[in-house]
Parts: C-alpha cells; sequence; structure tokens
C-alpha cells in the first residue's frame, strides 16, 4: 500500500514543490525591493515551513528535538550529515530565529528559483570546490560576518550527500576556516534522520510514510580544540545518534 502511496502522491509533492519554488522567487525580490534583508528573509522562512509540512502529502512525520539547547547571544556552526537535497528546508526552518548561512557550491547560485536567489542574497559562502582558494576565502568571509552579526552558518563536512543515509568521512577544512574566522563561534552537531529514506529512489516515486527526524545535538565549545579531533568528534557523535556507531 505505501509503494503504491508513493507512486501516486509523489506528483503531487513535485507539483506543489515546484509552484512554491516559482511563487516564492518572485515575492523573495519585491521583498528585498521593499524591506531590504529583514523582509525578505521572513519570506525565505515561510517558504521553507512550507517545503518541509508539504510532505505530509507523502505522510511524512517531521519532528524537530534538541533546539531548546542552542547557543544565545552568540555565533555557531551548524554541522550536520547530508542526505538528501531535501536537507536545507530544516535548516533554514529550524534554526530561523539565529539567520542560518550555507557553504554551498557554486553551481547553486544560478538557475534554480527561489533557492539560487537566495544563496545570493543571503549573505551565504558559494564556492568552486576544484579552486581551494577561492573555498577558503569565501568560507572566510561568511565566518567573518556570522562573527560580526552573531548569525550561524551552516556547513556538511561529507561534501556530498550520502544517498544510503551512511554518513562519510566528515572533512576538517571547511570546519577550521570558519572557526579562523569566527574564533567566538560554537558548533551545533545537526543530525538529520530519514531524508535519505524518504529518497531512496530519487525523486521518483518519493517513499510514503517516512519518519524524519532533525535532531540539534548538544552545544560544543570549540576553543583549544584541534580541528581535525572535533570533527572527528562531531562525525562520531551524529553516528552514535543515527546508529552507525
Amino acid at each position: 500500500m505505501k509503494k503504491f502511496l508513493g507512486y501516486l502522491l509523489t506528483p503531487v509533492y513535485l507539483l506543489v514543490f515546484g509552484l512554491l519554488l516559482l511563487i516564492f522567487h518572485p515575492v523573495q525580490v519585491i521583498c528585498r525591493l521593499i524591506g531590504g534583508y529583514p523582509l525578505r528573509k521572513k519570506s525565505v522562512d515561510v517558504l521553507n515551513f512550507l517545503l518541509i509540512y508539504s510532505l505530509v502529502i507523502l505522510g511524512a512525520r517531521i519532528r524537530f528535538r534538541g533546539f531548546e539547547k542552542l547557543p544565545q547571544g552568540r555565533p555557531f556552526l551548524i554541522v550536520s550529515n547530508h542526505q538528501s537535497t531535501l536537507d536545507i528546508p530544516p535548516i533554514v526552518w529550524g534554526f530561523r530565529k539565529h539567520h542560518p548561512k550555507f557553504v554551498s557550491k557554486m553551481e547553486l547560485g544560478k538557475g534554480i528559483p527561489s533557492i539560487s536567489y537566495n544563496l545570493r542574497h543571503g549573505g551565504s559562502a558559494l564556492i568552486d570546490r576544484k579552486n581551494g582558494r577561492q573555498s577558503i576565502v569565501e568560507i572566510t568571509k561568511l565566518g567573518k560576518h556570522i562573527e560580526k552579526e552573531t548569525y550561524c552558518a551552516s556547513i556538511f563536512p561529507e561534501g556530498t550527500r550520502s544517498k544510503n543515509g551512511k554518513v562519510k568521512t566528515f572533512q576538517p577544512a571547511g570546519v577550521a576556516s570558519l572557526l579562523r574566522a569566527a574564533p567566538s563561534a560554537w558548533i551545533v552537531p545537526f543530525v538529520i534522520d530519514g531524508n535519505s529514506k524518504l529518497m531512496e529512489k530519487g525523486y521518483f516515486p518519493m517513499q510514503f510514510g517516512t519518519r524524519l527526524t532533525y535532531t540539534a545535538l548538544e552545544p560544543i565549545d570549540p576553543a583549544g580544540r584541534d580541528p581535525k579531533e572535533l570533527t572527528e568528534e562531531i562525525e562520531r557523535k551524529i553516528k552514535q545518534h543515527l546508529g552507525q556507531a
């Protein structure tokens, strides 16, 4: 039955998903023109709320946990596992009070309604993964930005998403660069659980009745810590939470 519902309802969800991106693209543009960053951000928050909770069309059960632990009055880094292209909306919505920014590949900065516009105008770092120098420069700029504004930045240290949900090795370079540029930042390990199962076969059919859980783990003060050891610890904590230790 679930398989049948997946085939039946996936086109409905994808239609809603596409319409939301198309509708909110001009909404973002207008909000930025008349209200600047604050109003545009509110439109982005609403968009991502709708993107997440429209998954109820597919019978998804959605839960956010641990957000009461988030650091207050200081910048922080969201260090997360990466399961699918749908990992961004729960970060935008869950951390909305902390103005999350992203380290994203440059290719996503154009051609995608709403998403590309938000990446270009929302203060995120667009990096060329083939150009190490450019990547470090952009990540450093992002770190300085969140340090100044007490915002948060999100990074996926695996580099690419894990389609089967198995956490790949975390690379420490991006985390180290952000910490150097934002010395007062703490780290929040963030666990995405269920997105890989939801998209086990890609965009069609998506799985019906998936449990999606997004968990902020206990914040870590990185002061005096070696970035490589710190990144390994975060990877281990996320694997333990997912039962992959």
